[in-house]
């Protein structure tokens, strides 16, 4: 197979694009990978952003993606990976550079939880649950911060 040759622009480039893939069982199933980035996050080369904002702008397209297949009755929790059981819904989210993400929100009992996450240690399991009885929407995380996206990149 014969590459195409490329200019050194076009290599810096593509060498500065970052590389996402997945497949699934049904066309239904889109995941993040398959959704164009947002603008403000390619302003900042992946090179030139930490670990932690990586992570980050890379979790609220997930969180995003996985909400817009949730009907009008669920809401997006986080489970919790390889440690203590329970679920929290996530309320809020960021990262302290170099290498911290952050997560806010409630437990199963309503208390206040937060989760300091190391991004060498990050596995997040997203989970739908049925939302607060006292609200008539949904609470939709993923479209909050992924408006940082767009502005701040």
């Amino acid at each position: 197979m014969n590459d195409p040759i490329q200019t050194t622009a076009e290599l810096a480039e593509a060498d500065a694009m970052p590389r996402a893939h997945a497949v699934h069982v049904g066309p239904c199933d889109t995941g993040a990978e398959a959704v164009p980035l947002p603008a403000g996050v390619m302003r900042t080369p992946v090179a030139r952003k930490s670990p932690a904002e990586w992570a980050y702008q890379r979790l609220i397209l997930y969180i995003q993606q996985f909400e817009k297949q949730l009907d009008n009755e669920h809401e997006v929790a986080m489970g919790f990976v390889g440690g203590a059981p329970g679920v929290m819904r996530i309320e809020g989210m960021g990262f302290f550079d170099p290498d911290i993400v952050t997560f806010h929100g409630t437990d199963s009992s309503g208390a206040r939880t937060q989760l300091i996450q190391h991004v060498s240690q990050l596995n997040v399991l997203l989970r739908a649950l049925p939302k607060d009885a006292g609200r008539a929407e949904p609470n939709r995380i993923g479209f909050r911060p992924a408006a940082d996206l767009e502005e701040d990149g």
